[in-house]
């Protein structure tokens, strides 16, 4: 029984390793997409200011081959999207996290002016 939970966490530990390339073509996508998504992607976050892995695109792929193509867009634009959404929200957390703060002051502030009145 052991060995069986051995095998189970070494393929859990290896799965862990997988590109997003190698999940979907795991999951059925085509090569030709996957690599395509794999380069939009990394384009798209390069983009929205992640300066991470640069912009990539296979021209002649591009231009010729119709399932890279459909992955390069996909793959932009959802990681392009996903790395303006947290950088979003991050903006959002600390500009609100700063006015919840200075709200919390200001209220405390006011109640301790009000309580010494009485």
């Amino acid at each position: 029984m052991s060995r069986y939970w051995f095998g189970v966490c070494v393929a859990l530990l290896l799965s862990g390793c997988e590109t997003t390339h190698e999940q979907m073509v795991d999951q059925g996508y085509p090569p030709a997409y996957a690599d395509g998504f794999q380069d939009g992607c990394s384009s798209g976050r390069q983009a929205a200011g992640l300066m991470v892995g640069g912009f990539h695109k296979d021209v002649p792929r591009y231009l010729h081959e119709r399932q890279y193509e459909s992955g390069w867009d996909d793959g932009f634009r959802q990681c392009q999207a996903m790395q303006n959404s947290e950088q979003q929200r991050q903006y959002h957390e600390r500009f609100w996290d700063e006015r919840e703060r200075d709200w919390q002051q200001e209220k405390d502030r006011d109640a301790a002016r009000a309580y010494r009145h009485n």
